[in-house]
């Protein structure tokens, strides 16, 4: 018992010594640093587009720090930054041969399509043309502005045709990095907007107080509450006024946000506000009489459910699923019954055949005991009604 005891330590402290050692032995690879190979991010503008190549090799660009440079007014860096803006490029281009001809582009990529939206709206400016470029795409005389996706593209222009800007802004969209997954759905909020009398060219998304004061929206920005994850769009509407939908996370920042729209619009005569969920509707402004509550009534917050593959195999409703359910009882049943119909034909057929070839009745077995019920039947007596045979 002694040794025993003895060999089982000496197993322990061997044990012991070899965890020590192998701890010791990892260290130096544990306080290593890892090299990790970073490959850089495709610029967002190329050395060519169509008949236009870039000034100068390095003026591009292709981070947030090129802001300043790019001389981006304070106020629309903070507009970009409440959007999400993840990158930003900027560069000069002309043609080569006629240095007159020339375009300066500046392009802006997004976490997501609700930012670029809202940057794209806060760049529009009234009595621009609509183009078809892109996801949506408006122009004047000299600039085009462009959406592609999560990123906004403004071209300032000088002496170029039309069709030379579109070929160049055609090769810049395909060029541009495309979103994944849930950073390419389009915002819910601007597809709420009723479309009658609707004025497309009014519409404003915002995502922050500096955007949403930039483009004129109706209520004081701390009243909105975009410090709460909050989302707005504007409108206006012909024969009427102005129309503001506000859409937040839950329905209890919508209940606090709605007494806030209220009170900031208690001096603003025949303003509705009302509430249906996390979403709030503002009718204000000059609408004819009953209109403004109309207006507000007629905003729903839906729920738009879609899939994007068949459904599995397995996705019944409840009637069909207790359907499927009694079929199988019942057949299960059906085969329990024929099974006993064949084993019965087969076992005792299969006797009474063999009966038959041995000479033997097929139905009789005489070795069997059983009751003759057939006879005369004899009364039982018993006490001081019985014989002498009791």
């Amino acid at each position: 018992m002694r040794m025993g005891g003895r060999g089982i330590r000496i197993t322990i402290k061997i044990g012991l010594v070899a965890v020590v050692c192998a701890a010791l032995w990892a260290m130096p690879f544990a306080n290593a640093q890892q090299t990790v190979l970073m490959e850089p991010p495709v610029p967002l503008l190329p050395a060519t587009l169509g008949k236009l190549t870039r000034v100068a090799e390095g003026d591009s660009g292709d981070g947030l720090g090129q802001l300043d440079a790019a001389g981006i007014v304070p106020q629309d860096k903070a507009v970009l930054s409440e959007d999400g803006l993840k990158r930003f490029a900027k560069s000069d281009y002309d043609e080569g041969t006629s240095r007159e001809a020339r375009a300066t582009i500046a392009v802006f990529s997004f976490r997501d399509a609700s930012g670029a939206i809202s940057a794209y709206d806060y760049f529009r400016r009234d009595g621009m043309r609509a183009e078809k470029l892109g996801d949506e795409a408006v122009a004047s005389a000299d600039e085009v502005l462009l959406r592609s996706g999560i990123n906004v593209v403004i071209v300032t222009h000088s002496r170029l045709r039309r069709d030379e800007v579109s070929t160049a802004a055609g090769q810049l969209i395909d060029h541009l990095p495309k979103a994944h997954g849930a950073t390419g759905i389009s915002p819910l909020l601007p597809t709420l907007l009723p479309q009658k009398n609707l004025d497309a060219d009014s519409v404003k998304y915002a995502l922050g107080p500096a955007g949403y004061a930039a483009m004129n929206g109706v209520l004081p920005a701390d009243a909105v509450g975009f410090e709460k994850n909050g989302e707005a769009v504007t409108a206006k509407y012909r024969g009427g006024g102005t129309l503001t939908l506000l859409l937040y996370p839950t329905p209890q920042i919508a209940g606090e946000r709605e007494r806030a729209a209220e009170n900031a619009l208690a001096n603003a005569g025949g303003a509705k506000v009302r509430r249906e969920g996390p979403l709030v509707a503002i009718a204000s402004g000059a609408w004819p009489s009953g209109a403004a509550q109309k207006m507000v009534d007629g905003v729903h917050l839906r729920t738009d459910v879609s899939f994007d593959r068949p459904m599995p195999l397995e996705f019944h409703t409840e009637i069909r699923k207790t359907y499927s359910l009694l079929q199988a009882v019942a057949a299960f049943c059906g085969l329990g019954a024929l099974a006993a119909i064949v084993l019965g034909l087969f076992f005792g057929g299969g006797r009474a055949l063999v009966r038959v070839l041995q000479g033997k009745p097929a139905y009789t077995e005489p070795e069997f005991l059983h009751i003759d019920l057939r006879g005369r039947p004899h009364e039982i007596r018993t006490g001081a009604d019985a014989g002498p045979e009791a």
